[in-house]
């Protein structure tokens, strides 16, 4: 717990760095480019598409036709947009995440290892590809564990409880699959995950908590629609700075906690015994005691 809290008040104290706010910009620009872009492109059809489906099912289309009834007919024409937006969000998350992953991680993990520790060794134990394939992977096991789990949010207790255990989850796998890539060999890399894998699950619960706070921005109901453009944009730095935050308190648990794996490991290797240059070390027998006769007495 002593090494979690301290990585969490030296990322905070990061985050406050020009460079790392600097940082922030390039994956807000890429996300909020993209995110623009596509509602630009394909806003109209999306929610056409959503009010479709909506009248083909007999539950919903029921609940409509409720609400008209009871006079709220304008709030059909918001439900459809508001479905967008609600299904556009974890998209968002998981687009933010990566781009952060692979863009801002390495550059924040070398600024941590610069400044908290110069002399830890460098092994490579992944390339870049190697970390845009398990990236890619954890983001797809993401997403189908959250469209599984949809049914579960409405219990609930759950919905306040499956989201952020599987954003953690994709959080703590990705992040500290970056920030151990270039210093860490693949064997330290996975005795770190395995070792410390509650502390890191804790640390992403925590950063996925800490990652739905921008999707308050969504919850003023019909008003946000007229704000879309701004409020994406503001989302998505919101999402960026979350997860550069989380890259930063990554950061320093994972390279102390390697640190700290090499430390034992050399002062085991220091207490082992050396074997001779030959071979195995042979383990002698002790020697019998010598029997000494009794000397005659001299003339």
């Amino acid at each position: 717990m002593r090494e979690l809290l301290d990585a969490f008040w030296r990322a905070a104290a990061y985050c406050l760095h020009p460079r790392v706010f600097l940082l922030t910009l390039a994956p807000l620009l890429i996300a909020a480019a993209l995110a623009l872009g596509l509602g630009w492109l394909y806003w109209e059809s999306a929610v056409d598409g959503v009010y479709q489906s909506l009248e083909r099912w007999s539950l919903t289309a029921a609940v409509l036709g409720w609400l008209d009834a009871m006079g709220g007919s304008g709030l059909r024409s918001v439900v459809a947009p508001l479905l967008v937006v609600a299904l556009t969000v974890p998209v968002l998350v998981v687009v933010s995440l990566l781009l952060v992953a692979l863009l801002a991680t390495p550059a924040l993990t070398a600024l941590v290892a610069r400044r908290r520790f110069p002399v830890l060794q460098r092994r490579r134990g992944a390339g870049f590809w190697a970390s845009v394939g398990w990236s890619l992977g954890c983001s797809a096991l993401a997403l189908l564990a959250l469209a599984l789990s949809v049914p579960l949010w409405f219990v609930p207790p759950l919905v306040l409880v499956l989201p952020p255990l599987i954003w953690g989850w994709l959080t703590y796998q990705m992040i500290t699959f970056d920030v151990l890539a270039e210093h860490a060999s693949a064997d330290e890399r996975r005795r770190i995950l395995r070792e410390q894998r509650w502390p890191l699950l804790a640390m992403g619960v925590v950063s996925g908590y800490l990652g739905a706070a921008p999707s308050l921005l969504w919850a003023f109901g019909a008003a946000v629609l007229i704000l879309a453009p701004v409020l994406v944009v503001a989302s998505v730095w919101l999402y960026t700075v979350v997860f550069v935050f989380s890259s930063l308190w990554f950061a320093h648990f994972a390279l102390a906690a390697l640190q700290r794996l090499r430390a034992q490991e050399a002062a085991a290797a220091a207490q082992a015994p050396t074997p001779p240059p030959g071979g195995e070390i042979i383990e002698m027998a002790p020697a019998a005691p010598v029997l000494q006769l009794p000397r005659e007495p001299q003339a």
